[in-house]
This record gives structure tokens, C-alpha cells and sequence, in this order.
């Protein structure tokens, strides 16, 4: 019986252990990197305007180090609490803020729903116009919606320029695009078995949009919410061309109209001013975060 030897001398191989963990930790060292750089970058402007802002006027005129408060106060903070004007600012943002949003959410809702569920002839052509509305600036919106406005006020008697009411109208030109695609999305994620047994069960249309798909899409409910509430408290262009009366103004204007006079810049009021209307959008998105992710992202998986 013979036996067979196998030469095992032939050249081997060496297998290097561990390549894929230092690959994944040198990539992850890059990304706290970019991470830390980005995040310098972005808190760099609001932290100026805090130092900023506990400075005193002379301070400020004396061109100290920009970077340290050498005497803090908190006398812009309370000039501008203590102020009427700033707070009627305030409360017609407020105001302007909260229907917008409503109206806004009345329109996108169903609209969404019409377009991701209730196919009929031309709905994916409108579903991209619909989008592709939003991709047009403002800056090119305005000059012909302000002449609209003059137009119909001067046939109806109702005066609509240099009226806060009148943002109530043209912010949703903005708003409504954007969060109908938003919730295209979401709708689109949700299983067509979740309305066809609410169909087969004998709900309408109506019923199964309100007690099976907005309960389900609440993240995307609350990701168009926050866009539109952030697009209507942040605008500037359209609220400084139909308003001009100062009991009238919004935050964003007043704030650069009021504290603004000719080449006095009343820096300290300014960045105060920045901070304070900053303040509801940033306590919004703090607690709303995760929602609004997964309300953006929501279309971007199947399953």
C-alpha cells in the first residue's frame, strides 16, 4: 500500500490580522476630525454673537479683544424684553409662525395623500411639479406676487400691502411645496395593505387618511411641521417688501430696521436680538430632532 506525501514547503502566503479594525479606526478618527472642524465652524458665528451681546455699548465702541467680555451685562437682554416694540415683533412672528403652519398643514396633507395613494392620470407628473414649484426663488416671486396684491387691493378695496396678514398669504407659496413632498414621501413608505383592509373594512378616503395614516406618519407630519414653522419665523425678503409700518414688522425686519438707524449699528441690541429670535427654532429642533429625521428620510427605504 503506498502512501502519499504532501510538500507543504511551497511559499505561504501571511495573512495580516486586524486590517479591517485599523481601516475602520483611521476612518473614524477622520470623521470625529471633520466633525469637530464642521462643528468650530458652525458654533463660531453664535458664539461671537453671545460675547457680543453681554458687551455694553461702550465696549463695543472701545474695539476691545472680540473674543472676551471684560465687563458682562445683561442690559441688551433687558432692553429689548423690556420693549414693546420688540415684543409686538415678536408676537406678529408668533402669530404669522402658527397659521402659516395650519394652513400650510390643511393643504399639504391632503394634497400628499391625493398624490402617493390615490393614483390617477398625471399624479407623478404633479407630484414633480409640485416639487419643482419650490426650486424657484423668492427673489424672483416677489416682484410679481407684490404687484398681484397691489392689483387686487385696488379692485376690492382691501388693502392687503403693508399688513402682517398679508404673509399669511405668500409664505405658503414656500411652505406648501416642500412639506407635500415631504409627505409624499412618508406616505409612499407606508404598506398599501394598511389602506386596502381599511378600504375592504368600508372606510372612505377621508378615514383612512385620519385614523390609520396620520397616526402612522407622524414623524413626517412633524418634520413638514418644523420646516414650515422654520421657513415662516426665518423669512426675511418677503416680509421686508410687503410690510413697512413698524407696528406691522415681523422679527427678522424690526430687528435690522429698528436697531439700524443710518450708520449706527446698535451691535449689542443687534446680536441680542439674533440670539432671541434664534431661540424658538433651536428649542424646537432640540426636542424634535429625531423625528425630523426620520420624517426626512423616510422615503429613502422600502420595507
Amino acid at each position: 500500500m503506498s502512501t502519499v506525501t504532501i510538500d507543504k514547503s511551497g511559499p505561504t502566503r501571511k495573512v495580516k490580522y486586524g486590517s479591517m479594525s485599523r481601516d475602520r479606526a483611521w476612518a473614524l478618527r477622520w470623521s470625529y476630525f471633520f466633525l469637530v472642524l464642521f462643528a468650530v465652524f458652525s458654533l463660531t458665528p453664535p458664539f461671537y454673537m453671545l460675547i457680543t451681546s453681554l458687551k455694553s455699548s461702550a465696549e463695543i465702541s472701545a474695539a476691545t479683544n472680540p473674543w472676551w467680555v471684560y465687563h458682562p451685562t445683561l442690559e441688551n437682554y433687558l432692553g429689548l424684553l423690556t420693549s414693546n416694540q420688540f415684543l409686538r415683533f415678536f408676537w406678529n412672528s408668533a402669530w404669522v409662525s402658527i397659521i402659516v403652519v395650519t394652513i400650510t398643514m390643511l393643504i399639504s396633507v391632503p394634497a400628499a395623500f391625493a398624490l402617493a395613494r390615490m393614483k390617477f392620470w398625471g399624479s407623478a407628473t404633479l407630484a414633480t411639479g409640485v416639487f419643482l414649484t419650490y426650486l424657484i426663488p423668492d427673489t424672483l416671486l416677489f416682484i410679481p406676487l407684490f404687484k398681484m396684491f397691489a392689483v387686487f387691493g385696488d379692485w376690492t378695496g382691501i388693502q392687503l400691502i403693508n399688513r402682517w396678514y398679508v404673509l399669511l398669504l405668500v409664505y405658503p407659496t414656500l411652505t406648501v411645496p416642500f412639506c407635500t413632498w415631504i409627505m409624499i414621501g412618508y406616505f409612499a413608505s407606508i404598506p398599501k395593505e394598511l389602506d386596502e383592509a381599511a378600504i375592504i373594512d368600508g372606510a372612505s378616503w377621508f378615514q383612512t387618511l385620519t385614523r390609520i395614516f396620520i397616526p402612522v406618519a407622524l414623524p413626517g407630519l412633524i418634520a413638514a411641521t418644523i420646516f414650515a414653522f422654520t421657513v415662516s419665523w426665518a423669512q426675511f425678503l418677503y416680509p421686508l417688501v410687503f410690510t413697512t409700518s413698524t407696528d406691522q414688522l415681523v422679527l427678522p425686519v424690526g430687528i435690522i430696521t429698528t436697531l439700524i438707524k443710518g450708520d449706527v449699528f446698535n451691535w449689542g441690541q443687534i446680536m441680542t436680538g439674533a440670539l432671541l429670535g434664534a431661540a424658538p427654532p433651536l428649542i424646537i429642533y432640540a426636542f424634535l430632532m429625531d423625528y425630523y429625521i426620520a420624517g426626512l428620510t423616510a422615503g429613502a427605504t422600502k420595507g
